[in-house]
């Protein structure tokens, strides 16, 4: 608070007090709700009040203002560089003239159908995205959410409203390929995979990265799967696997949203320009060309030292234009994988949650969540259970499917098989519409009603016998 006008650009009055605030980034910073890395970072709201006269405040900023006045340099990052370059001004010009206030209270109206948001999500800058999230509750971020459709495909159709995608997540502390097949396997009779098959390898390197996809392609092919594998080791390694012949489907890589943050991660968007090329030469999709599979979070920024004084989830949102310049067919943010440090308890998981399903999906992105935390974090299944509801109703492309809900390779709590099947029994959410017909024709589903056999289906019977040593 300061009745010095002449040091802020932005400022606010309430009775005799005036609240100034010096930047658009600190404005920004100091509108956000409450989490951890933002006071790990020193930019957070000092106060409850001071965060809600930031947020009337950044209501009344114009949305043009984030064109003309870049939070990261223009010289410096490449990031930066793509959100301006690439900026569609005929996407822009329908809500060209409105302010964050009028942004939001537009998104939340019956003037933003799914096909006015479709066509207007390229004029829509990450910052816009991130600075009208401010000032949403949990419901608008939930409406708004739920309206934004983004349909993409590979080897099945992803993102169809009413369809709730899973990631089988098969990890195995040792890569042991019988551990990881019995978790497969244990994931397809729960009706889990159809976003893809995925491993975050215990061993990271070429070798053991194409090991891993010529027995989830082996996998795949053997039971005529209409799904994608992955492995989710770095991108360069992806590279190298495609030139040594390995059967890639999908190109991973966890992204941040300044060029210093891909930096400390080994890659810049040259590198992915040059993986999702490769990829897509391959020709291995049968409904649809998107090859990339790219991971989020927030706080990856700050605790790579490359967040600008920028608060994280404004940065997360940058992230999303990498994202969205490569077409991916996946994007999902792991909410609460990075830690307490960044986000503390499940109040602030969950915040966090629907404001990257939100701002992803405002901008184009088949954006899904790894509903999670850290044993370390002040949270619980509960919290999960809870996340993972509101999400889903928000319209989430795919959460992940793990033995358990405990990956005990990563050593994080996330969703189980059993949630997802939870999830969609309650909200009558369907999986990819090509996975669904070959879940009953594979009788692993009995209906429509997403009941499952109650008899281990003929054509897995014998695989389980020879994963179990014939018992």
């Amino acid at each position: 608070m300061t009745n010095d006008k002449t040091q802020f650009r932005f400022r606010h009055t309430v009775g005799e007090r005036t609240f100034g605030f010096k930047s658009l980034a600190e404005l920004m910073a100091k509108a956000t709700p409450a989490r951890s890395g933002d006071r790990l970072a020193g930019v957070a709201a000092e106060t409850a009040e001071q965060r809600a006269i930031a947020q009337m405040t950044l209501a009344d900023v114009p949305l043009k203002l984030f064109l003309e006045e870049v939070l990261v340099p223009y010289e410096d990052d490449e990031i930066t560089r793509l959100i301006i370059d690439e900026h569609d001004k005929l996407a822009f010009a329908p809500i060209s003239h409105l302010t964050v206030g009028g942004f939001r209270d537009w998104l939340l109206s019956d003037m933003a159908p799914p096909a006015m948001l479709e066509k207007v999500r390229a004029g829509i800058t990450p910052e816009m995205a991130a600075a009208v999230s401010k000032i949403m509750r949990n419901q608008d971020l939930i409406l708004v959410g739920k309206k934004c459709h983004v349909k993409t495909a590979f080897r099945n159709t992803i993102g169809l409203p009413g369809h709730l995608s899973t990631r089988l997540q098969p990890n195995h502390p040792t890569d042991d390929l019988t551990g990881i097949a019995a978790s497969i396997l244990d994931g397809l009779m729960y009706a889990n995979g159809d976003a893809v098959i995925g491993i975050n390898p215990a061993t990271d390197n070429v070798a053991q990265a194409c090991r891993l996809m010529k027995m989830m392609d082996e996998v795949i092919q053997h039971y005529d799967i209409p799904t994608q594998s992955c492995v989710l080791t770095h991108v360069t390694n992806t590279i190298e696997c495609i030139e040594q012949g390995a059967p890639v489907d999908l190109v991973f890589q966890s992204i941040g949203g300044t060029q210093a943050t891909n930096d400390s991660f080994g890659f810049n968007l040259a590198t992915l320009a040059e993986a999702r090329d490769a990829a897509l030469s391959l020709k291995r999709g049968t409904v649809g060309d998107n090859v990339m599979y790219f991971e989020t979070g927030q706080g990856s920024a700050l605790s790579a030292n490359a967040h600008h004084n920028i608060d994280q989830q404004t940065c997360e949102a940058r992230a999303y234009a990498v994202a969205r310049k490569f077409k991916p067919l996946l994007v999902n943010t792991v909410v609460g994988f990075i830690g307490p440090e960044y986000l503390f308890d499940g109040k602030e998981i969950t915040r966090a949650g629907l404001e990257d399903h939100f701002c992803a999906k405002l901008l184009g992105l088949p954006m899904g969540c790894d509903v999670c935390y850290t044993n370390h974090a002040q949270a619980d299944q509960n919290d999960m259970d809870n996340l993972m509801t509101l999400l889903a109703v928000a319209g989430c492309t795919f959460i992940m499917g793990i033995p358990g809900s405990d990956d005990i390779m990563l050593n994080y709590q996330t969703t189980s098989f059993h949630d997802a099947m939870y999830v969609r029994q309650a909200l009558g959410l369907k999986p990819a519409p090509e996975f669904d017909q070959w879940l009953k024709h594979s009788n692993i589903f009995n209906d429509d009603q997403f009941t499952l056999n109650h008899q281990i289906p003929s054509a897995f019977e014998k695989s389980l016998k020879r994963i179990l040593g014939g018992h």
